[in-house]
């Protein structure tokens, strides 16, 4: 998966923990089930945005604080395995 997406995943983990929130309290919040967060967290499915918008809405921040480039390193590039932006 792209780095992106890994960003995303782990910057859901982040705050599902600052909040101590377990998995499953997370996906209730956010209308999900709970091995579908947790694939989210690890990276590896991509999120609809309509899932992006269930997840910032339950976790009570913008969006763009889940997808925001600036909370990644920005030495690295938004590509995934194959080189592909």
């Amino acid at each position: 998966m792209s780095t992106l997406v890994r960003h995303f995943g782990a910057t859901v983990r982040e705050l599902r923990e600052s909040r101590g929130w377990t998995q499953e309290q997370l996906a209730e919040h956010a209308g999900l089930n709970r091995s579908y967060v947790g694939e989210i967290e690890r990276g590896s499915c991509i999120a609809s945005i309509v899932t992006v918008d269930k997840l910032a809405h339950a976790l009570r921040v913008p969006m763009a604080r889940l997808l925001s480039p600036s909370q990644r390193d920005e030495s690295e590039p938004l590509t995934d395995a194959a080189g592909e932006k």
